[in-house]
């Protein structure tokens, strides 16, 4: 069984992308979120191998939603998605547990490597 990754960003058009670019890297997508508090739930529901998290979202941001899934399971594996330019939250987050990042706009051939290391393939 492929091992398994939720989206969260706000961006439909973005999660498209991630959806196709994480499938092509062997994951199964097993769910998607348009905001941090809806990406806490999904995780606790669907417990992927994988998360790929947004910073910048709506109701809640991707540095509280990390936090939490983070709290709620330590050794969860989460990929940031961030603009170039976002220094300071990227530090941020790697403080708070991320396991790698993802730049806007992404490189497929990156976000395709960096997700099938994450997912441990």
């Amino acid at each position: 069984m492929a091992p398994t990754v939720l989206l969260i960003d706000d961006s439909i058009f973005m999660r498209a992308m991630l959806k196709r670019l994480a499938t092509d890297a062997g994951l199964q997508v097993v769910g998607e979120a348009g905001n941090g508090q809806e990406g806490i739930e999904q995780f606790k529901a669907l417990h992927p191998t994988v998360v790929v998290l947004d910073i910048i979202m709506p109701v809640m941001d991707g540095l509280q939603a990390l936090e939490a899934i983070r709290k709620s399971s330590p050794k969860a594996v989460v990929v940031m998605c961030s603009s170039s330019g976002q220094q300071a939250m990227i530090d941020q987050a790697r403080q708070l547990g991320a396991r790698d990042f993802i730049v806007k706009p992404f490189d497929h051939k990156e976000v395709t490597t960096v997700l099938r290391a994450a997912a441990g393939l």
